[in-house]
């Protein structure tokens, strides 16, 4: 049975292109940032990058001779064509996103660099609880409304199920404050990250439903001035495409010193208590 689909890719389209006439690209700027430092932290020369990503103004020329890739559920990919392929922000809206980890490794030379960037679990974590209690209050049941995010260690495992070496995640996150919540959704529209669940209700929601859950989100989160904040975690997926020459795990047995010299303690046997 093929599993239902997570992203309406026709409404995604136009919201991105909606979003394309007044851009917020703040946290595409961010997710920049990150990617140019841990490439300054990699002690290699890329040739071939390629970025997939849908902020092209931001992204365009950040990555030198970087090719802009678009991104669809397909890649436009070339096999081996690639010593780096950086997803930026946009795995969260995959069907399948070991699939599409998988075509970025597969569009990797051998020992070419891996780095997805995407929304974790504590992304935008007010906005949902407040819309969860608004919409229960009113309606008495939930909607779909944010696409879904996951923690950390579950992202982490994708690297490896992609067949990707020395997989490390690890994630950074922003606070912004906004003046209401309304801005805080007008920046997500102008972000191109409004609703385009599949699953989305296509009925127009209740009048009062927004209006309320601003009223739950200043009551539950405002800080002492007033305003609200708004949580973004990006966690970020390192994996190296495999090759001969990367380090290995030792074989079990094989090491040349004992941990309790290295750490200037006795060794104990299993069972025999200190003291």
């Amino acid at each position: 049975m093929t599993p239902p689909l997570l992203t309406d890719r026709a409404q995604l389209a136009r919201q991105r292109a909606r979003a394309a006439r007044a851009p917020a690209w703040f946290l595409h700027e961010e997710a920049l940032a990150e990617v140019q430092e841990r490439l300054t932290l990699v002690n290699r020369t890329f040739t071939a990058p390629a970025v997939v990503t849908a902020a092209a103004a931001v992204w365009g020329g950040a990555v030198p001779g970087a090719r802009l890739v678009e991104d669809a559920e397909v890649l436009g990919l070339e096999p081996g064509a690639h010593d780096l392929v950086v997803d930026a922000l946009t795995l969260h809206w995959a069907d399948d996103p070991v699939g599409r980890i998988v075509q970025a490794r597969h569009a990797l030379k051998p020992d070419g660099l891996y780095l997805g960037l995407l929304f974790g679990g504590r992304t935008l974590h007010e906005l949902r609880a407040s819309l969860a209690e608004a919409e229960a209050r009113l309606t008495g049941g939930l909607s779909p409304r944010v696409v879904p995010m996951g923690e950390i260690r579950d992202l982490g495992a994708l690297l490896q199920r992609a067949g990707l070496a020395l997989p490390v995640a690890d994630s950074v996150v922003w606070r912004v404050s906004y003046a209401t919540p309304f801005h805080l959704m007008r920046d997500l529209r102008a972000m191109g990250e409004g609703n385009a669940l599949a699953a989305r209700q296509r009925a127009v929601p209740p009048r009062t439903l927004f209006a309320e859950a601003a009223k739950v989100y200043a009551r539950s989160f405002a800080t002492p001035d007033g305003r609200v904040p708004a949580t973004f975690e990006i966690v970020v997926l390192t994996g190296w495409a495999p090759d001969p020459s990367q380090p290995k795990p030792l074989r079990p047995g094989s090491a040349a010193a004992r941990l309790a010299d290295a750490l200037g303690t006795a060794e104990q046997s299993a069972g025999e208590k200190a003291g």
